[in-house]
């Protein structure tokens, strides 16, 4: 039992999920509350970031699973991360961000869904974007040339600044976006401004990238296009990044190079072996065959070599394909009682164990919920605490 469950509830997952899916859950909520995004969603960015900080490290995880939220050493402390914008950067690869943030437009990320079955195959997406580019007509001045000049208003940094003095003699500094040049910095005479950019400096154009999803490739896999974010005067344009979702498949689930599936089978096909067509993520149909004589335990586990996932870049290499098995026994009177002397016959023999005299034979019965209220109390002495009464589900 974990004190408290606050960033686990942030992050939408359970105190006992995996490394993976606390990467994965991560993933999905930054580029969803992205500041770049939803401008709004600036506090909730910061406890997904603040959640995924304590929960990625081993050490604060286990502090906070045992002492909660009050026994993290400084509460909501970053460790070697500046900001919650760092951990995004460092998550998804951006680490020498800062360096660039004067010389390079922002990257973007975008991400979409992908099924199991196109990263089994392979596939070509087309993506339709929006994207801003530097004004052809203008070059991205925003006007004529040599009619643009620097706003006197914030002194070309596009921001006014003023001052408010209270009492005690404290001053406020107080920042606001300049109305005269609309935050550029510049200005220019109304007759003087570009018809096709209306003195923006950029215009938005639609673009169509085409997506390669090469088999094998992951969740949380990026394929980078470089320098098509969108583009400002006189900077680099940063990369536009496709992150890969997987989707949950019905049948199969993913783990590396492997593919797990559950399969339910008769008991008679325990016993007396079977034979079960599958389809594969590729349409083909494999008979998963179990040989007469080949008996199979309720829970036991087998594998098909070579129809897992394609390995990244050596498609032709594969996996395994994991077939978890569970035998469904059959209902009460399936079979004459008469009858069931001649099946014992055919099995293995029971074991017989010795009845003393004195002893009392009791007969099992079916637990229900009402005999679960009425029975979920017994005395013990001073001990007044309830204990349930349930069965263990294997």
């Amino acid at each position: 039992m974990v004190k408290e469950t606050k960033y686990y509830d942030i992050l939408g997952i359970s105190p006992q999920a995996s490394e993976s899916e606390l990467k994965k859950a991560y993933r999905k909520l930054a580029l969803k509350y992205h500041p770049d995004k939803n401008p709004d969603s600036g506090d909730k960015f910061k406890e997904i970031s603040q959640a995924y900080e304590v929960l990625s490290d081993a050490k604060k995880r286990d502090t906070y699973d045992r002492l909660g939220e009050e026994g993290l050493t400084g509460g909501g402390d970053f460790g070697n991360f500046s900001s919650p914008m760092d951990i995004f950067d460092m998550f998804f690869g951006g680490g020498g961000r800062r360096r660039d943030r004067d010389t390079k437009t922002k990257s973007v990320y975008y991400q979409i869904k992908i099924p199991l079955e196109e990263l089994y195959n392979g596939s070509v997406r087309e993506l339709a974007i929006g994207k801003d580019v530097v004004c052809s007509q203008c070059q991205g001045i925003g006007g004529k040339q040599g009619s643009v000049r620097k706003c006197d208003a914030c002194n070309g940094s596009g921001v006014q600044v003023q001052y408010r003095q209270h009492m005690m003699g404290l001053i406020q500094q107080i920042q606001s976006p300049c109305r005269a040049c609309g935050t550029t910095g510049e200005i220019f005479r109304e007759k003087d401004r570009c018809k096709a950019c209306k003195g923006q400096k950029i215009v938005n154009e639609p673009k169509t990238l085409e997506v390669n999803i090469e088999k094998g490739m992951e969740d949380g896999q990026k394929i980078t296009f470089m320098g098509e974010a969108d583009q400002q005067p006189g900077k680099e344009p940063g990369d536009f990044i496709v992150v890969l979702d997987e989707e949950e498949h019905p049948v199969f689930k993913r783990k590396g190079t492997d593919l797990i599936m559950n399969m339910e089978i008769e008991l008679v096909e325990a016993l007396c072996g079977f034979r079960r067509p599958i389809t594969h993520l590729d349409d083909r149909t494999l008979v998963i065959t179990r040989h007469p004589g080949e008996v199979l335990a309720h829970g036991d586990c087998k594998v098909v070599l070579n129809e897992g996932m394609p390995q990244y870049k050596n498609p032709y290499e594969k996996g395994r394909l994991i077939i978890n098995f569970s035998v469904k026994f059959p209902q009460p009177g399936f079979l004459d009682p008469s009858r069931l002397p001649s099946l014992a016959t055919l099995l293995p023999p029971a074991k017989e164990v010795p009845v003393e005299d004195g002893v009392r034979e009791v007969d099992l019965t079916d637990i229900s919920p009402s005999m679960g209220r009425n029975m979920n109390h017994f005395d013990d002495g001073d001990d007044e605490r309830g204990h349930t009464l349930q069965c263990q589900q294997q």
